[in-house]
């Protein structure tokens, strides 16, 4: 089969990952193998290329928004048939044992494995995964729309929940990519008040179009104090900036699984009970509750198309904040 491998980690303008052929994957039991019609491209795999986050497998094939059609299964699989539609995301198994596991925390399982970092991931023909952490995608979805809702969209959604938001409230979103533009549609589906944060005069416009509230740059000062916010692009210094437009008891969650320093700041910033927190992946909880919501929004993502064999130069566009929305490898 074809795929993307990345031999070594390497500025993006290297072009760091290399086309090669690959023996097909066979899955093992309890394992489904999924024929890749899409999968979408995330700053965490820019990341891995770049070696900003650990690589515990080299090669490694990235790729971790995944949707496909299941086309083999191993001895045990009663959860999938051949034929059905299915996506992977980023977390590919957790133990199941532990503490975290035990309370619903998987995210945080010490065992856990990452898609397209653990394991081969989604940019090539196939992958297996186990099929407890694989999931149905709603009907009427093309894969391509439904690609970046595999972690953009699980990751945005998980963020939205643990920066306390309620209905109605009034949010601020930091960064406006890939992730924030699937948050804000969730949000505002909440009846909330959307404020975006973002540098790009194209990403401000995005923001406005799809219903933000106001639309500025992190140093700017909003209509109205944020209840909470969710900083997206990895720069430490937006924490501050957040804080600093955050209400007394509102929440900071940070959306980023590799960021730059937090940059010391004063204590007047964070006293009256304002919390920041990171946001550590997901669980399959996540991923079930955002795949309904999806269907029930419904979530519309906008993309920017791409073959398989383009995904370093995507990779160098995603890292000057060039792509509008989500960019994804369609694989024939």
């Amino acid at each position: 089969m074809k795929a993307m491998i990345l031999p070594r980690a390497r500025p993006v303008e290297e072009n760091p990952l290399q086309l090669a052929d690959l023996p097909l994957p066979e899955p093992g039991a309890g394992q489904i193998r999924v024929r890749v019609q899409a999968c979408s491209v995330c700053h965490t795999d820019l990341h891995l290329a770049e070696g900003e986050i650990a690589l515990p497998k080299l090669p490694v094939v990235p790729g971790h928004q995944v949707v496909g059609r299941v086309d083999a299964l191993g001895a045990g699989v009663s959860r999938f048939a051949v034929g059905d539609r299915v996506g992977v995301p980023w977390l590919y198994s957790a133990c199941g044992v532990c503490d975290y596991c035990q309370r619903g925390l998987e995210n945080l399982c010490d065992s856990a494995q990452f898609t397209g970092q653990h394991v081969d991931g989604g940019f090539a023909e196939s992958l297996v995964v186990s099929d407890r952490f694989a999931y149905s995608i709603p009907a009427g979805l093309a894969a391509e729309q439904a690609a970046p809702l595999l972690c953009a969209g699980i990751i945005g959604y998980r963020s939205l929940r643990l920066s306390g938001i309620q209905p109605g409230g009034c949010l601020g979103l930091y960064g406006f990519g890939a992730s924030a533009h699937v948050t804000i549609q969730i949000a505002r589906h909440w009846g909330c008040r959307v404020y975006v944060f973002t540098r790009s005069e194209e990403h401000r416009r995005h923001a406005l179009q799809l219903g933000a509230a106001w639309a500025g740059q992190a140093q700017d000062t909003p209509p109205a104090e944020l209840d909470s916010a969710i900083t997206f692009a990895p720069t430490g210094w937006l924490v501050p900036q957040a804080l600093r437009a955050l209400r007394k008891g509102g929440t900071v969650a940070i959306n980023a699984i590799h960021m730059s320093p937090i940059p010391e700041m004063p204590y007047a910033l964070l006293y009256g009970e304002r919390t920041v927190r990171s946001v550590a992946n997901a669980t399959r909880r996540d991923a079930e509750e955002l795949l309904r919501l999806a269907a029930e929004i419904p979530i519309h993502t906008d993309i920017e198309l791409y073959p398989l064999a383009e995904v370093n130069a995507v990779l160098q566009r995603l890292k000057r904040s060039e792509i509008q929305g989500a960019a994804v490898l369609q694989i024939p």
